[in-house]
C-alpha cells in the first residue's frame, strides 16, 4: 500500500502563493507518475499538473504559467507552487501517483485531499 499525505493548503490572497506537498510512503515517488487534480462541489475532478517519472510536466491551460510541480527526490515528495492565485483556484487539491511498482497490485493511488481557498 502506498500513502500520499497532502500539505500546505489553506487561504490565499488573489495575486498571492500557495506552496502544497505530497509525501509518498516507502520513498516509492520514483515508481509514479505524480499529479495534482482538484475538485470543487458538485464539479468533476480537474487534473492541474502532472510530472513523470522522467520529470516531464505538463499543466492544465487554466494555470499554465502560474503553477509549477516538482520533484523533490531527497525528501520523496511531489510539491504544487502555485502563484498569481485567483478566487477560482479555489478547490480541494488532491495528490495522485500513477504507476506500477513490483510488489503491488494496485497502480492508482489518491491522497486524502487538502484545501485551497482563494479570497480577499
Amino acid at each position: 500500500q502506498v500513502l500520499l499525505v497532502e500539505s500546505g493548503g489553506g487561504w490565499g490572497q488573489p495575486g498571492g502563493s500557495l506552496r502544497l506537498s505530497c509525501l509518498v510512503s516507502g520513498r516509492l515517488a520514483r515508481y509514479f507518475d505524480m499529479s495534482w487534480y482538484r475538485q470543487t462541489t458538485g464539479d468533476q475532478r480537474e487534473l492541474v499538473a502532472t510530472i513523470t517519472t522522467s520529470d516531464v510536466t505538463n499543466y492544465a491551460d487554466s494555470v499554465q504559467g502560474r503553477f509549477t510541480i516538482s520533484r523533490d527526490h531527497a525528501k520523496n515528495t511531489v510539491n504544487l507552487q502555485m502563484r498569481n492565485l485567483r478566487p477560482e483556484d479555489t478547490a480541494v487539491y488532491y495528490c495522485n501517483a500513477n504507476g506500477h511498482v513490483p510488489g503491488l497490485q494496485e497502480d492508482d493511488f489518491w491522497g486524502q485531499g487538502t484545501r485551497v481557498t482563494v479570497t480577499s
